[in-house]
């Protein structure tokens, strides 16, 4: 997970809570959990979701987190766990199936990030249909 020792000049144990706390007093009403927690809950509640859905989510979350192990820049750190958590949060309570993008989330993404999110609806896309052909066989005759 994000590695909450990183290498900030003092205590980078204090710097880093002390990031959290000013980043949760901001919009959030509830504070930022630590790395594991959060990665732990947000597989959990993958176990809601269907099949195809829990596999996509548990790899795409498991490399996320993996990519971004030994994040050194607390706001970076801040921002990765804030994005997570709302995940989380929409996740739980189901409300991504009613949820969309909106415009100014995705002018305040980077290149990378819209080529990611293209690429993963693809392939949602894809695992859709792959499932919808196998429940309706009789599209194949």
């Amino acid at each position: 997970m994000i590695n909450l020792s990183c290498n900030f000049r003092g205590n980078s144990t204090t710097n880093i809570k002390w990031f959290i706390r000013l980043a949760s007093n901001d919009n959030n009403q509830h504070m930022l959990l630590p790395p594991l927690k959060l990665y732990r809950r947000i597989l959990r509640s993958h176990r809601n979701l269907s099949p195809v859905q829990k596999s996509i989510g548990d790899s795409y979350v498991k490399n996320e987190f993996r990519l971004h192990k030994n994040i050194d820049n607390p706001l970076h750190i801040v921002g990765f766990l804030t994005s997570w958590q709302d995940y989380w949060h929409i996740v739980s309570n189901g409300e991504w199936q009613e949820g969309t993008l909106s415009q100014q989330k995705l002018e305040k993404m980077s290149k990378e990030q819209v080529v990611q999110l293209y690429e993963l609806m693809k392939e949602a896309q894809r695992l859709h249909d792959t499932v919808k052909t196998n429940d309706n066989p009789q599209n194949g005759k």
